[in-house]
């Protein structure tokens, strides 16, 4: 029996269930007043008739306030708000980018989902947005080892190919080997000071941080416990010294990003990379090997999208890099 059969993912009211279950835990809170408990269902309403719907769409899992006297649902201060879109197809899109390692096309979306492209896309957006940790806790506690790289994708906005990676998009990636968490930013220059304000913000100072030999790197012992490095110009990809120093798991996480970006998704623009890097960092924070399978991946995307309404024309904006 396939997970996609189950009732969530086909039927509106089931669907409904499960998110309630999921975000309220059987406790309905009112998102106008915040009042729990005192709420009651209202069944049979109906929306308005259209030419569409002649008789009106029943209004599921549709609640009112006893305090405020307010109506609302589930969906309301989440990346479901306003969403025309039927829940159980919410769901199926988020089990989809989830469950698939290198990420699903908004165009496979729209074929699967029977959706526009336009839906598609904004709908992917808005699960990417659910997908961004908002966990600011310090890697490398208690001593710990922190893998730090940078690498380079695509191309930079009105800037002439040239030879290196200059013209390229720039990311720098943190992998906690003993929480096995990936954190990742866009950057608009790799050089000491970038990398100096990633480690104040990202690093507690008793972390140990593994890097290559680039240049840019030199001063992060100052900020840390210790710092080794790897020489990859000389072919050298394990310290003959010390077995525990090489950047092997953050090159394994770009080796996973860059055949999805490339495979998947093909091109991104710069004002949306933080969002696709937001879902790669999800889903490798949230893998197998950390204890995480597809189901329970799915339904932490959708606990962390309670919060986080994302209008259209948000996504046309980009964020905050660091200098």
């Amino acid at each position: 029996m396939s997970v996609l059969s189950k009732p969530y993912f086909h039927d509106e009211a089931a669907a409904f269930e499960y998110v309630e279950g999921v975000i309220w835990g059987g406790q309905p809170s009112c998102p106008h007043c915040g009042v729990v408990g005192k709420v009651y269902a209202l069944k049979g309403v109906r929306s308005k008739p259209s030419k569409k719907n002649p008789e009106g769409v029943e209004r599921h899992g549709l609640k009112k306030c006893a305090a405020c006297r307010k109506q609302f649902t589930v969906r309301k201060g989440t990346i479901f708000e306003e969403s025309h879109l039927e829940l159980h197809k919410w769901l199926q899109a988020i089990y989809l980018m989830c469950s698939s390692k290198k990420g699903i096309s908004a165009l496979q979306l729209q074929r699967t989902l029977e959706v526009q492209y336009k839906t598609a896309w904004f709908l992917a957006h808005r699960i990417r947005e659910a997908m961004r940790s908002g966990d600011l806790s310090p890697f490398g506690m208690d001593g710990g080892i922190v893998e730090m790289d940078e690498t380079y994708i695509g191309r930079e906005p009105n800037t002439p190919i040239t030879k290196g990676g200059s013209h390229k998009m720039k990311v720098v990636s943190l992998i906690d080997r003993d929480t096995g968490r990936s954190r990742s930013m866009v950057v608009e220059n790799v050089n000491i000071k970038t990398i100096g304000q990633i480690v104040a913000a990202n690093m507690v100072r008793e972390a140990r941080i593994v890097t290559d030999e680039g240049s840019w790197y030199n001063r992060v012992a100052e900020q840390v416990a210790a710092h080794g490095t790897v020489n990859h110009g000389k072919a050298e990809y394990v310290s003959r010294f010390d077995p525990d120093i090489h950047t092997n798991t953050v090159e394994g996480f770009f080796s996973i990003f860059k055949r999805g970006m490339k495979g998947v998704y093909q091109h991104c623009s710069k004002k949306h990379l933080h969002r696709y890097m937001a879902e790669f960092d999800f889903r490798y924070s949230n893998r197998s090997a950390t204890g995480c399978e597809d189901q329970e991946r799915a339904m932490r995307a959708l606990i962390g999208g309670v919060g986080k309404r994302l209008t259209y024309r948000r996504t046309d904006g980009g964020a905050a890099c660091a200098a």
